[in-house]
C-alpha cells in the first residue's frame, strides 16, 4: 500500500547523530510514512546505522550513491519517493512526534500546495532553545496565506520544517542545485509558487546546534562555503527581481542581514591568500543589494560596506575582528569627534581615518538611549528586592549622574528609593550603573490584578532619558519567587508586557500548599478560591484537559495522582528532552476558572518508577507544572563553602560529575572533575574553585563582558554517556551564585536549563 507521506533524509558523516534523527522519525505519531535514507557518500560508520534501522523497520529503505551534496542526495530521494506528501529531515536532526501528524493534517483541511511549521535548536551543553530565523515566520496560525500577504515568510529558507504537496513539487520541476545553502533558492520558490500555504507555532523540527565546527552553518567562513552563499543569494535575488515590491524589498533586506553580515564577518578569518578572492565575492553580492535597502541597515555594517568598496581590507579585518569577538554587544564608547566638540562618534576601528565616511562614525542623540537589565530578584525579611543596572547607552555613568525609579500602578507612580552601587556597564568598566530597590509591604499592596511596572529615569549631563525596567537576566530574574505580603495576597514578579519586568497581586488565588508522597501516588493539598472546586489537568499536545477526582472540605481540597496513571498518560512532543509538561486549572460553579498557583514549599517533588521521573515543581510565572520524563541528573542546591563550590541534587546518584569547557569552534573540551559524595538524601559534587579559573586566563574577545571561561556541569553515567545536568526550576530562582576569588569572578547561573559556571 502507497504511504501518504515520504520522508527523504540525506546524510554524510553524521554516524554519532543519525540513529536519534531516525529514532525520531520511527516514533512519529503519524505512522503512514516511507523513509528514504540517501548516504552520500558517507565516509563514516553512518550508512552501517542506516542499514541496521533498515533491517528493524520495513518503512525505512536505504539508497546510496558516490558523494554529490545535500541537494543531489534529496533529489536522489525524491525520485525514489511514492507518497502524496514529501518532507525532509537532515541526519544530525529530530522531529517532534507530532510534527509530521500536525502538518499533513492542516493540509488535508486547506487543500494548500505546502505547510510549515516552527523550530527548536537544541545541544547537549545548552538544551532546547527557539530558534530565531523561525520565529516571526510562524508566531501564528496562518491558513491558506501567501507571501505576498504575509512577507515575513521570506524569511522560511529551510526545507526541513515543512510539508509538500507532491504533485505541487513535480509540477514545478524543483531540483536542487549542486551547492551548499542549496535550501533558500528552492525553499523561496515554492513560496513564490504556490497558491497558498499554511503555517502553524507548533515546533515541528528540532534543528542540532554542534559544539563542534564541521557543520555546513560552523564553517561558514571557509571559503568554498562563501562562494557557495553568494552563488545562493544571487540564485534568490534573481527569484524576487519581478516579484512585487513588498516581497522584493523583504528579501534584499533579509540578504543584507544574514549573507552579507555573513561575508563581512569573514574577513577575521580568512587567510591572507584569500582575502582578495573575498573582496570580490562580497562586491559580487553587494552591488546586487537594493542601495535604499544597504542605507537602513545598521550604522555598524554601512561602515563595513564603505571599507568594502574602498578595497580596505586591513580595515575590513578590523572591523570583522571587532564584530565577531562581541564588541558591538554593549556599542562602542562614544568618544568626541574633535577636542572640545559636542559632536560624539562610535569608538568603531577606523574611526578618525579617511576611507569611511566620517558622517557613519557619527553617533546620534536617538542613539543614547536608556539601558536597563535586572541582575537578582529575592525577597528579605518580608520586603522585596530588585537588583539591576540603568545607564545610557555609550555615556560613562559617572557619580553627578541621576537615577530614579518608580513602580507604576494603573498610570499611578508611587516612587522608590534608590541605593546605588559600583557594578559592570555594558563596556567592562565598573561605574555607578548598580541599583537596588526595596519594596515593603505597604508599596506592593498598591499592586493590583494587572501587571505593575517599573519606570527607570536617568540624567547624566544634559541627556534626560527614561524608559521601562526591563532585561531579566538568567537566574531569579527569570524565575522570580513569589511571596504573600498578607494572608490573602500574593505578590508574583516576573515578566510582563514587551519583557517589562512586572509585578503582579494575586488575591486568595487557588494554590497548592503542600505535596506528599504515599505508596505509588503524590497526594496534593491545595486550597481553591471558591466552593466546589474542580481540579482539571491539561491534556498535552492533543489539548483539552481530563478532571482529577477531588476530596473536598469548603475550599481545601485534596488529590492523588497516580504514578502509573501520569506515565501511561505521557505524550510527549520534545524528541530531545522526551518530556511531558502539563498544568493544573480549578474550576468553579459559576464558570470560574484559574490556574493553581505553587505554594508548597521552596523545593520540587519527585517521584521515580520505571525508569522515568514524574515531578511536581513551578513554572517561570510561578505556577504548578507536573513534568514527565527520563531519569535527568538535576542539581538542586549550589553553595559556595570556604573555597569550594558544592553542587548537590537526588537523581543520578550513580554519576561521575565534572565541570566542562568547549574549546572554541570544537568538540574538544576540558574538565574538571568533582569530587562525589552519596547519602540518602541524594549526591553532592564538590570542586574547588581556583581549578575553575583557567591557568593561562586570557582575554582574547574584544567584548568587555565575555567570560574567560564558560564551565558546564556534565554528569557520566557508569554506561559512559554523559549529559549536562539540569538545573531545578526553584534553583533557578535562587540563582545566580556570585563568588570571588582572588581577582576573579565566577557567577553560577542556569542557560537553558542547564547549570554553568562563568568565569571573569
Amino acid at each position: 500500500m502507497t504511504p501518504r507521506l515520504s520522508v527523504v533524509v540525506p546524510f554524510y558523516g553524521v554516524g554519532e547523530y543519525l540513529g536519534d534523527c531516525l529514532e525520531s522519525i520511527a516514533r512519529q505519531a503519524w505512522t503512514d510514512f516511507e523513509a528514504i535514507l540517501v548516504d552520500d557518500g558517507s565516509p563514516d560508520d553512518s550508512a552501517v546505522i542506516a542499514k541496521d534501522f533498515c533491517a528493524r523497520d520495513p518503512r525505512f529503505r536505504l539508497i546510496q550513491q558516490e558523494n554529490a551534496g545535500p541537494g543531489p542526495a534529496r533529489d536522489r530521494g525524491i525520485s525514489e519517493a511514492t507518497g502524496e506528501y514529501l518532507a525532509f529531515v537532515d541526519g544530525d536532526d529530530l522531529v517532534s512526534r507530532y510534527g509530521f501528524a500536525a502538518l499533513v493534517r492542516t493540509l488535508d483541511r486547506t487543500g494548500s500546495d505546502f505547510a510549515g511549521g516552527n523550530a527548536r535548536r537544541f545541544n547537549n551543553s545548552f538544551g532546547v532553545r527557539p530558534s530565531w530565523l523561525h520565529k516571526q515566520p510562524f508566531a501564528r496560525v496562518r491558513h491558506a496565506t501567501h507571501v505576498t500577504e504575509f512577507p515575513d515568510l521570506v524569511l522560511d529558507r529551510m526545507l526541513w520544517n515543512k510539508i509538500y504537496r507532491r504533485s505541487f513539487w513535480t509540477e514545478n520541476g524543483y531540483t536542487f542545485p549542486p551547492i551548499r545553502y542549496e535550501d533558500y533558492p528552492v525553499a523561496l520558490k515554492a513560496h513564490l509558487d504556490a497558491v497558498t500555504v499554511d503555517t502553524i507555532t507548533q515546533a515541528v523540527y528540532y534543528w542540532r546546534e554542534r559544539e563542534s565546527g564541521e557543520s555546513i552553518t560552523q564553517q561558514k567562513f571557509q571559503l568554498g562555503n562563501i562562494r557557495d552563499r553568494v552563488t545562493s543569494a544571487g540564485m534568490v535575488i534573481d527569484l524576487v527581481e519581478d516579484a512585487v515590491p513588498v516581497v522584493r524589498r523583504r528579501t534584499h533586506a533579509h540578504l543584507a542581514q544574514i549573507d552579507v553580515l555573513t561575508l563581512m564577518s569573514a574577513f577575521g578569518t580568512v587567510p591572507a591568500e584569500e582575502e582578495q578572492h573575498l573582496v570580490e565575492l562580497s562586491r559580487e553580492l553587494l552591488d546586487r543589494i537594493d542601495g535604499d535597502v544597504l542605507a537602513a541597515t545598521h550604522r555598524y555594517d554601512r561602515i563595513q560596506h564603505a571599507a568594502l568598496r574602498a578595497g580596505d581590507v586591513d580595515l575590513l579585518r578590523r572591523l570583522a575582528v571587532f564584530r565577531n569577538s562581541g564588541g558591538l554587544r554593549g556599542g562602542a564608547r562614544a568618544v568626541p569627534r574633535a577636542r572640545r566638540s559636542r559632536q560624539l562618534d562610535y569608538n568603531y576601528p577606523g574611526q578618525g581615518e579617511t576611507v569611511v565616511p566620517r558622517r557613519l562614525y557619527g553617533l546620534r542623540e536617538q542613539d543614547l538611549t536608556l539601558a536597563t537589565s535586572v541582575r537578582e530578584v529575592v525577597w528579605v525579611d518580608g520586603k522585596l528586592s530588585v537588583k539591576g543596572t540603568a545607564e545610557i547607552r555609550h555615556l560613562e555613568t559617572d557619580r553627578s549622574s541621576n537615577l530614579q525609579i518608580a513602580l507604576v500602578v494603573d498610570d499611578t507612580s508611587h516612587p522608590l528609593e534608590v541605593r546605588r552601587y559600583a557594578a559592570l556597564d555594558l563596556h567592562g568598566d565598573k561605574s555607578l550603573v548598580g541599583f537596588e530597590v526595596l519594596l515593603d509591604r505597604e508599596v506592593l499592596a498598591h499592586c493590583t490584578g494587572a501587571p505593575a511596572h517599573f519606570e527607570v529615569r536617568m540624567r547624566s549631563g544634559r541627556r534626560d532619558r527614561k524608559g521601562m525596567l526591563g532585561g531579566q537576566g538568567p537566574g531569579s530574574p527569570g524565575w522570580a519567587p513569589g511571596a504573600w505580603i498578607d494572608e490573602t495576597n500574593w505578590i508574583q514578579p516576573g515578566p510582563g508586557k514587551y519583557g517589562w519586568f512586572s509585578l503582579r497581586r494575586l488575591t486568595d488565588p487557588c494554590r497548592l500548599t503542600a505535596v506528599e508522597h504515599a505508596a505509588d501516588e503524590l497526594v496534593l493539598h491545595g486550597r481553591a478560591s471558591f466552593d466546589e472546586p474542580e481540579l482539571h489537568l491539561s491534556r498535552p499536545v492533543v489539548g483539552g484537559e481530563e478532571e482529577i477526582p477531588l476530596e473536598v472540605d469548603g475550599h481545601d481540597f485534596t488529590a492523588r495522582l497516580p504514578i502509573r496513571d501520569i506515565l501511561a498518560a505521557a505524550n510527549h512532543d520534545d524528541p530531545f528532552g522526551q518530556r511531558t509538561t502539563r498544568s493544573f486549572r480549578v474550576h468553579g460553579p459559576d464558570r470560574q476558572e484559574r490556574v493553581l498557583l505553587w505554594t508548597a514549599g521552596d523545593s520540587a517533588v519527585s517521584r521515580v518508577m520505571d525508569d522515568r521521573v514524574v515531578t511536581l515543581t513551578r513554572s517561570t510565572g510561578g505556577y504548578v507544572n507536573l513534568h514527565e520524563s527520563p531519569i535527568r541528573t538535576t542539581a538542586a542546591q549550589a553553595v559556595a563553602e570556604g573555597n569550594q563550590l558544592v553542587v548537590r541534587g537526588s537523581e543520578g546518584c550513580d554519576a561521575t560529575f565534572s565541570w566542562r569547557r568547549y574549546l572554541a569552534d570544537s568538540d574538544d573540551h576540558l574538565d574538571v572533575a568533582c569530587r562525589r559524595t552519596v547519602s540518602a538524601d541524594g549526591w553532592s559534587a564538590v570542586v574547588d574553585v581556583e581549578s575553575l579559573i583557567p591557568v593561562t586566563a586570557v582575554k582574547v574577545s574584544v567584548d568587555p563582558l565575555a567570560a574567560l571561561a564558560d564551565w558546564i556541569l556534565f554528569a557520566t553515567s557508569p554506561d559512559g554517556a554523559a549529559h549536562a545536568v539540569q538545573c531545578e526550576p526553584f534553583l533557578c530562582s535562587r540563582l545566580p551564585l556570585a563568588i570571588t576569588h582572588g581577582t576573579h569572578a565566577l557567577a553560577v547561573r542556569p542557560h537553558a536549563g542547564t547549570l554553568h559556571v562563568e568565569v571573569r
